[in-house]
């Protein structure tokens, strides 16, 4: 199924001209039919999908403690 780009901007609330923006930055994939530009909804939720992932995956990694070196010797 393909979205148009209000009915993308309404999912994603934003306005149309951002999904646009988005699209001519190659940010958002789309197909051109000659009179508006079409988005495939399935990909685009499994892309959203990834990007929340990796967002995830990068906070977990970015909290995670940094460890002690084996090299720093307690000099009491």
């Amino acid at each position: 199924m393909y979205l148009t780009t209000k009915e993308l901007a309404d999912y994603l609330d934003m306005s149309e001209q951002s999904v646009l923006n988005l699209i001519y930055q190659n940010k958002i994939r789309a197909v051109y039919d000659g009179s508006q530009y079409l988005v495939n909804k399935e990909q685009f939720n499994q892309h959203l999908k990834q990007v929340e992932k990796m967002k995830q995956l990068l906070e977990e990694w970015k909290n995670e403690p940094i460890p002690e070196s084996v090299d720093v010797k307690d000099e009491d």
